[in-house]
């Protein structure tokens, strides 16, 4: 299989060999550069291609790349954050940036880049740590039926590492006895991880191949070949129909649980149903010549290698940027050799003679070079005179801006994204302008890289749910230096039955779609940033804290400090402000109130005194009137007697 996929990808891999080969500077071969230097040429070049591909991957890879956990239900989405972090834990722990930029560099020229999704089993003291990597495009081979960006439609993957007898030992002390019958592997036909080239010139660097040979003890190696294919592999729901809630159980937790007496009863019953569930998972074969290291199946149904392809053909060999101007960059190392003969050429000018014209061409070429010698010549054939080399057309200069323009456009990338400021209109407003829709083809290209970056991200969430599935705490250090602190699978027990409560933020919980932030690798303009948050600032949108924030003021974080400490003095000295003027009212309230209950007080003194004199008047009043029925009896019993 490793040789049909090998024989099937033959074109790919001589173009992208050649296209390293290219990047690396050798642009000629021994044979071009003798033509050249023939007829009075130099194998100079003027490397536009590896310029492009280094401001290619600094456009692609400026930043770290941010993911997002999308939950698949409400439910989920309480742990989104804690997978974010661990996302960013794994980029730091796996050397992201380095890792990215140099997948961005082999999709670039090779027109294929490759991140391998793994677990470190000794990372971390033995616990193990899920890690990614870069992978060598040219380890890798692949079904030549696929059709899929991804490969997700591909029978395997076969991933080929070549190790010394000494580094497998290290790996495999098992395979003492054996290794020895092992075939060393034919590096000449198959497995090469580097190219060979026969192109040299001036400029050119040792390739990666000849560093290699320079060490003639590592020549004797071993290949070893790592085939991911998928597979269909059981799992078991439980549902409890007592409590309506279920487990997914794999094949190994299943076997444990049915182990258990209990379970077996409840099965018995009725009160556990099981139901099994076939589930495709990718599958890893390791082999060594005909020894089998080991096979296993991976937590993941997305293979773990992931490939970034760059001008898609539908197939599994993809073109690269450096394959589309190789033939303008070679046209382009002529035209410049040409300018330089035609240099030359002027420089040192030829003395054509009339034949006949002098006695003796030698005394002449001596006497031509002293300033005040006597030359005698025959008129009748002719003076002695120098031709003026025709000079070079416009279109000629014409035609070299043209071909580094088409080298750059091939790319994406304009020379306003280059720093040229011939390119750059006089307004700021208009350098935002053409420096966004120069930045369109870029974030074309990026748009499929993001896709790449996602995928992986998801194997990494397969891999890690599966994997810690223990209590660990992840520390992260945020770009302004703030430290993100969260502990994964915190089991909570009580104090006094020792029995498990809860687990506080238990990894296998949920389900989540991992994304890339789109433009997160791209770099920011911070200069047309912080004007756009100072015009909303104006506009009264923004506060003065968030435009500071866009600035590049030196202490920019002491800065934030101070005015956020200012701030809250502002707030108290307002709250103590609010307080006295609510202090100032209520005063003035309960002095009102005192004066109304002080006439109230009054009011009701004179009131009791009014009531009093009353009563006292209603008194004297009843006497008098008792005094003065009194005196009418008696008025009334003289009469009677005087009548008697």
């Amino acid at each position: 299989m490793f040789r049909r996929w090998s024989d099937a990808r033959t074109t790919w891999d001589t173009e992208a060999r050649d296209a390293v080969d290219f990047v690396l500077g050798n642009h000629y071969t021994a044979d071009e550069s003798s033509a050249l230097q023939a007829v009075g040429q130099a194998d100079f070049v003027i490397d536009r291609v590896y310029a492009a591909v280094d401001k290619l991957k600094s456009l692609l890879t400026a930043k770290p790349a941010r993911f997002s956990a999308i939950g698949r239900e409400d439910s989920d989405n309480k742990l989104s954050n804690v997978w974010k972090t661990l996302l960013e834990y794994i980029w730091d722990i796996s050397k992201g940036d380095v890792t990215f930029k140099q997948v961005v560099h082999d999709y670039a020229v090779c027109g294929l880049g490759y991140m391998y999704a793994y677990i470190d089993p000794e990372a971390d003291f033995g616990k193990g740590e899920v890690k990614y990597t870069h992978i060598d495009p040219f380890r890798v081979y692949v079904d030549p039926a696929s059709r899929d960006r991804f490969f997700q439609d591909a029978s395997g993957i076969i991933l080929s590492t070549f190790l010394t007898k000494e580094q497998i030992l290290n790996l495999y002390p098992q395979l003492e006895e054996s290794i020895d019958s092992v075939e060393v592997g034919d590096n000449s036909l198959y497995g090469e991880d580097y190219p060979t080239s026969n192109r040299k010139n001036t400029n050119s660097i040792i390739t990666p191949a000849e560093a290699k040979n320079l060490d003639y003890n590592t020549n004797q190696k071993y290949q070893i070949l790592d085939r991911f294919y998928k597979i269909r592999v059981p799992f078991y729901r439980l549902f409890d129909t007592s409590s309506d809630s279920e487990k997914i159980l794999d094949q190994e937790t299943y076997s444990i649980v049915m182990q258990d007496e209990e379970t077996q009863i409840a099965i018995e019953t009725g009160a556990i149903e099981i139901v099994e569930i076939m589930q495709e998972r990718i599958a890893q074969c390791s082999t060594i010549g005909n020894v089998l290291l080991f096979e296993r199946v991976l937590d993941t149904d997305i293979y773990p290698i992931v490939p970034f392809a760059n001008i898609w053909t539908n197939t599994p060999y993809p073109k690269s940027d450096v394959n589309k101007v190789k033939d303008s960059q070679r046209l382009l190392n002529k035209l410049f050799s040409l300018t330089l003969s035609h240099a030359q050429s002027a420089a040192g000018l030829k003395l054509l003679i009339p034949e006949g014209s002098v006695d003796s061409v030698n005394q002449l070429e001596k006497d031509w070079a002293n300033p005040n010698a006597v030359i005698q010549y025959n008129p009748e054939f002719g003076e002695p005179h120098y031709p003026q080399p025709a000079p070079l057309t416009s279109e000629f200069y014409f035609l070299i801006d043209r071909v580094e323009k088409y080298i750059d456009l091939n790319f994406g990338i304009p020379e306003l994204l280059q720093g040229f400021k011939e390119s750059a209109p006089e307004s700021v407003r208009g350098t935002m302008l053409l420096s966004e829709m120069g930045e369109s083809r870029g974030k074309s290209k990026l748009r499929d890289i993001e896709s790449s970056l996602a995928q992986i991200g998801q194997v990494i969430y397969n891999l890690a749910k599966k994997h810690y599935d223990y209590q660990k705490t992840f520390r992260v250090v945020q770009p302004n230096n703030d430290l993100t602190e969260f502990t994964v699978n915190n089991r909570l027990y009580d104090d006094k039955t020792k029995e498990l409560v809860s687990i506080q933020n238990d990894l296998t919980l949920g389900q989540h779609d991992i994304r890339i932030i789109s433009g997160s690798t791209l770099p920011s303009n911070k200069v047309a940033e912080y004007n756009m948050y100072l015009e909303a600032y104006k506009l009264g949108l923004v506060d003065d804290v968030e435009v500071l924030k866009k600035s590049e003021i030196f202490d920019k974080e002491g800065v934030l400090q101070r005015k956020s400490v200012m701030a809250q003095m502002q707030n108290y000295i307002q709250q103590l402000e609010d307080q006295v003027k609510k202090l100032s009212g209520d005063l003035q309230t309960s002095e009102r109130e005192t004066v109304g209950a002080r006439k109230r007080v009054e009011t009701e003194k004179f009131k009791t005194q009014l009531n009093e004199v009353l009563q006292m008047e209603k008194t004297k009043g009843d006497k008098k009137l008792l005094e003065l029925g009194a005196a009418i009896d008696s008025m009334k019993l003289g009469s009677e007697e005087d009548n008697k």
